[in-house]
């Protein structure tokens, strides 16, 4: 009854704030419906019933999507506000239990998460047997401001001033051929030399977009020469291991038995990897020990493909010094053909 009479005094209801949040950041009513599972006729009411309660118009509809009024972008300075507050209610009662059992969610770059984190899983879960780790691995950065993730290992870097950030190390990435394709094709004997070869490229939101391909390349068609695109490491890798063309992967590619030759004389791109959460996170313990397994799993200092110096792959093993890489692809030996 309570909550009955606020809402009949004026007090909006925040599931309909959350709507009209989804809305802007979707930019349309038929992205935001899809989001939120309604249907587009329900969602134009319920936004409809909240302008009518706060007696304000929050929007205008246009061919290309919606614009906020200035009345509107006040109620969504207001509403980002009360959205902030909900999800410190959600990470103090999290932190209230020092108990680390739980799930963590990890949000990483696809490649990362499958070819690097994924393999040193097993160690930190038995150190942790009550923990459940969801590995969310995905090209699009997870916003963990709004609890899309516990913590985010991204690519690029975050701008939101309220979390947490720290640089992990540098990811190197160069070219790498399999064996079959360079007894066809030969190696290229340097960026001049590329023109006859076939290339096998990754482009995402975080790794290379189209605009940098042609960047290095001006003037150079595709057709002929890009043989495929991919937009997830998994893809990539195996495109590259069984014979499609020349790809860029990370340079500690060699280090976990990945069945490819580096190529000298191409393009090598460095990407800073970022590690993000909210400082309210590092509270919870089950957090706080993913995030101190994580820095550790990047720690330069025991793989050295994270410098910020580029070392090439044929130096790494004399730089291990006895450390342990589980070898990603030992088993794949006979795929390679």
């Amino acid at each position: 009854m309570e909550h009955d009479a606020v809402v009949a005094a004026g007090m909006p209801d925040w599931q309909d704030l959350r709507l009209f949040l989804e809305l802007e950041r979707r930019g349309s009513f038929r992205a935001a419906a899809a989001t939120v599972g309604l249907s587009i006729n329900t969602l134009r009411r319920r936004i409809e019933d909240l302008e009518a309660q706060l007696g304000v118009t929050l929007l205008t509809r246009h061919t290309d999507g919606i614009r906020l009024t200035a009345e509107g972008e006040k109620i969504l300075s207001a509403t980002r506000t009360m959205e902030s507050a909900a999800y410190s209610v959600l990470r103090a009662r999290d932190a209230a239990s020092a108990t680390p059992d739980g799930e963590v969610r990890i949000a990483v770059t696809e490649g990362l998460g499958t070819f690097w984190l994924a393999p040193r899983l097993v160690e930190f879960q038995r150190s942790n047997p009550r923990l459940v780790v969801d590995l969310r691995c995905t090209m699009d950065p997870a916003d963990v401001a709004r609890l899309e993730a516990d913590v985010a290992v991204q690519l690029v870097r975050p701008v939101n001033p309220d979390l947490k950030l720290v640089k992990l190390g540098r990811l190197h990435v160069m070219a790498f051929a399999a064996r079959s394709y360079l007894d066809i094709y030969g190696m290229p004997g340097g960026v001049e030399d590329a023109i006859r070869h076939r290339l096998v490229l990754q482009v995402s939101s975080q790794t290379v977009s189209m605009a940098e391909y042609a960047r290095h390349t001006p003037g150079l068609p595709q057709s002929g020469y890009v043989t495929l695109k991919t937009n997830v490491s998994s893809a990539h890798y195996w495109a590259v291991a069984n014979g499609a063309g020349i790809g860029w992967l990370p340079t500690y590619a060699s280090a976990i038995g990945a069945r490819v030759v580096p190529i000298d004389g191409l393009v090598h791109v460095g990407l800073d990897i970022w590690l993000t959460y909210h400082p309210d996170a590092e509270r919870i313990e089950r957090v706080r020990r993913s995030i101190d397994w994580i820095r550790a799993s990047f720690d330069p200092g025991r793989y050295p493909w994270f410098r910020d110096d580029f070392i090439h792959p044929r130096d790494l093993p004399a730089k291990l010094k006895g450390s342990t890489v589980p070898e990603m692809f030992a088993g794949f030996a006979g795929m390679e053909r």
